[in-house]
């Protein structure tokens, strides 16, 4: 088309290649003042062959060919088109050119525009070598990657193992994706073990550790790619046979790697054994075991083995405190259960709420690991069962009767009889009482504290006693207002001479004492909307709400062993219905229950059982017998049942001193109450006040304690601490802990720091983080930053200016 161009100011002169130096001749002699479009259909000759060369000089040259067009529409320096001209079947096609011109390259050269291809291939929103391999890694295995087979279609399968070496330090002669994984994997454990990692590995670990441990670190803790992050994980461990290498190395040395899940089953077992050993006092290096399990549930698998970790730690509290010391009175066995002692039980029903979890396929449900924990806590499950069986609960209960026959006339806590005329009758204002079938007293003061974490609540607790036998039918009864509590003779419970077994029946005593009030079921309301339940309880002064869940799993035989997860969803239950309630204009409420219960997971031996006594009761129950007249035989008390029942009635009720059980027919066995031990008679009675108003709450936030200006190495700890302690108003966020350069582009591995403490002390609230810098040059005079940003929120919280004075970063200046 050359001839059919109309030059405003020039003419077109076609050039021959053997007619140069007349061409050369012609310009600078026939004609010098005409202006020439040379036309040169051949390639540039040599310089020696070239007659032109020094005309070109003093000319500007343009080229017709694909390459050249795309070098000077991009403004990349002429000595770069060799590079686009090497990869110019990349740009065959218009959408692949378009992508390449979407990633607007600032500067160009041979390594930035090789990564802009391979970036357009990957589908990258940003050119970077790092997000290439990452989206190489995530979207693709290891055999038959269909990116490498793109890289290799396009003459850049070259390039992408260039740029692992230049960043990554994998240099080798028939690179593969899954060596080139394993260099990562290794040289990342290399730095953080604080031993030498196993002679295998030795060829693997890579000098770019920096770079490394930045990658996997932002990989490992991406909420979208950290499910994947596992997968390549365990292919490596695999790879290397991790479990029997991490198995010679010294426990403690593995406490710091948490890139490989089989770690943390090594931990798990060595925790395990020394559990089963009664070795509560065994430390990893400075870390006493509670200690290790809480730092590795805050590691990347803690969440897949947060069940397990907190089996462990479950077992350790129940361990450590075996021993028992009797208490001398009614009041301070009463006050000694409420203030410390009921933490076992509540350690006892999450040991087995998380080991349940544990052995009944949470693994499929979080991300499906291939586990070799099967039966590693069964040794474990026996010893806890035994201590707290013996040691604990048959001497609690023991301790407990001896004191409460003699004793019980000087009990403090109120009485069960005595809850509505001094909790409801005068109360100020409309008033919800919930009543939770069963909720004993450690499970009601996981509740408290659950409530007393929102700030719109404001909850106090007491201890309440209740009716002996402690059983439903009484309970219920005891709760409602009464002049008078009576048992006929089949020893039902009549309130004012009426009975009260159903709701209609409760309703109808409520209205008697106050006409605005009335009874509900909590499972004709959860799912009510709030106008539906503001039309329920308006000019409603006070309203029962009977709530059953966990009575309702264990006193059936085929789900008693769910009793532990059905204390767990009610806590969540009641404490939901609070809040929806206060949304429907309730903001007064009390929690109570009508008995609590006793639970072991292990089936009864008949040496558990109390035998031929059962025939001379009228009724007769697996923790009490109901006749005229006591049961006289070893290990069992008596007591008037007009004495917890607030009445004249003589009738005794009998029961176990310690934890045994009667041998009766009935279902059910490990879910007992009735009796009288502080599990089965103290219950909890929570008040709480809501507020429907906005209460300010904040985050706790984090603070660099290191006064820290200048780093001067590749791996540098710091010191930060949580300013605030976690209360009901500065509530646990998440933070991403980093350094970045002026640009915002990460120069170090990332840390999640979970601010969560509660601790009073300052001190007791500082923690160290360990960064791995990328192996780069870094120019003193720039600006660089640590930051740390409120996972949350998306907030940056932190911005704290650096010098960066590493002398020997980027191969110590040598260039290899």
């Amino acid at each position: 088309d050359v001839d059919t161009l109309e030059l405003m100011n020039a003419k077109v002169l076609h050039l021959e290649p053997d007619n140069q130096f007349y061409t050369k001749y012609f310009l600078e002699c026939v004609d010098t003042t005409t202006n020439y479009l040379v036309y040169a259909p051949f390639a540039k000759p040599a310089i020696r062959e070239n007659h032109l060369a020094d005309t070109i000089k003093y000319s500007k040259e343009f080229f017709a060919d694909r390459a050249s067009l795309l070098t000077l529409d991009l403004g990349i320096d002429e000595r770069f088109k060799p590079v686009i001209q090497h990869y110019i079947k990349f740009f065959g096609e218009k959408k692949r050119t378009q992508a390449f011109y979407d990633l607007e390259l600032e500067t160009f050269n041979r390594n930035t525009i090789e990564v802009a291809l391979m970036s357009v291939i990957c589908k990258c929103k940003t050119p970077s070598y790092e997000e290439v391999l990452r989206i190489v890694l995530t979207d693709a295995g290891f055999e038959e990657n269909p990116y490498l087979e793109e890289f290799k279609r396009y003459d850049l399968l070259d390039a992408f193992w260039k740029q692992g070496a230049d960043i990554f330090g994998y240099a080798d002669e028939k690179p593969t994706l899954e060596k080139f994984t394993m260099t990562m994997f290794v040289t990342y454990a290399a730095k953080v073990l604080t031993v030498e990692v196993p002679a295998a590995w030795k060829p693997f670990v890579s000098f770019k550790s920096g770079n490394v441990i930045a990658f996997l670190d932002n990989l490992m803790n991406s909420y979208i790619y950290g499910d994947r992050f596992d997968e390549i994980s365990k292919l490596v461990y695999d790879s290397l046979k991790g479990e029997t290498e991490f198995s010679k190395l010294p426990v403690e040395s593995l406490v710091s790697c948490g890139i490989f899940a089989g770690i943390d089953e090594i931990l798990i077992r060595w925790a395990t054994e020394r559990l089963e050993l009664e070795d509560v006092a065994a430390k990893l290096g400075d870390d006493t075991i509670p200690q290790l399990l809480k730092k590795r549930r805050q590691e990347h698998f803690g969440k897949k083995y947060r069940s397990e970790y907190f089996v462990l730690e479950n077992a350790w509290h129940i361990i450590s405190s075996m021993q028992y010391a009797p208490s001398n009175s009614l009041n301070d066995m009463v006050e000694s259960y409420t203030g410390s002692l009921y933490l076992m039980d509540r350690r006892y029903r999450y040991f087995y709420y998380y080991l349940d979890k544990v052995n009944f396929g949470e693994a499929e449900r979080e991300g499906g690991l291939d586990r070799k924990l099967d039966g590693c806590f069964d040794k474990l499950k026996e010893l806890v069962e035994n201590i707290y069986a013996n040691d604990y609960l048959a001497k609690v209960c023991t301790n407990w009767n001896d004191l409460f026959v003699s004793e019980e006339d000087s009990l403090q806590i109120i009485k069960q009889p005595e809850f509505y005329n001094r909790n409801v009758e005068y109360a100020k204002e409309n008033l919800v009482v919930i009543i939770s079938d069963a909720l004993r007293y450690e499970v009601g003061m996981t509740l408290f504290e659950k409530l007393q974490a929102d700030e719109k609540c404001t909850a106090t607790m007491k201890t309440m006693a209740s009716t002996l036998p402690s059983v439903t039918q009484y309970g219920m009864a005891a709760l409602l207002p009464h002049r008078t509590l009576e048992l006929t003779e089949d020893y039902s419970v009549l309130v004012d001479g009426q009975k009260v077994e159903t709701l209609e029946q409760r309703q109808a005593v409520l209205q008697k004492y106050n006409p605005a009030s009335c009874s509900v079921q909590y499972d004709d309301i959860k799912d009510l909307s709030v106008k539906d339940l503001q039309a329920m309880f308006t000019r409603q002064e006070v309203v029962y709400v009977y709530h059953n869940q966990i009575d309702a799993r264990g006193d059936k035989a085929n789900t008693e062993n769910e009793v532990f997860n059905a204390c767990e969803e009610a806590v969540e239950e009641i404490s939901t219905l609070i809040r929806r309630l206060t949304s429907a204009n309730r903001t007064r409420f009390i929690i109570t229950a009508d008995h609590g219960f006793q639970y072991r997971r292990n089936k009864l031996t008949e040496s558990d059982k109390i035998v031929s006594v059962a025939s001379a009761a009228s009724v007769a129950s697996r923790r009490y017998l109901l006749a005229d007249e006591a049961i006289i035989s070893e290990g069992i008390a008596s007591m008037e049942l007009g004495v917890m029942m607030q009445n004249q009635d003589n009738r005794k009720v009998s029961y176990p001193v310690g934890a045994d059980v009667f041998k009766t027919s009935g279902a059910g066995l490990n879910y007992v109450h009735g009796g009288c031990s502080p599990q089965e008679m103290l219950i909890p009675l929570i008040e709480v006040k809501t507020e429907k108003k906005f209460v300010k709450t904040t985050t706790a936030k984090v603070a660099l304690v290191s006064l820290t200006s200048k780093i001067t190495n590749l791996i540098t700890s710091l010191d930060f601490v949580q300013t605030d302690a976690v209360s009901d108003i500065v509530k646990e966020t998440t933070y991403r802990i980093y350094f970045v350069d002026g640009s915002g582009e990460k120069i170090s591995n990332e840390h999640l720091y979970i601010a969560d403490k509660k601790d009073k002390e300052t001190i007791k609230r500082v923690f160290r983080l360990r960064f791995s810098f990328k192996n780069k040059k870094y120019d003193k005079s720039q600006k660089y930053y640590l930051v740390a940003f409120d996972d949350n929120k998306a907030l940056e919280v932190l911005r704290h200016e650096v010098v960066m004075d590493i002398a020997f970063a980027d191969d110590f200046g040598f260039g290899f």
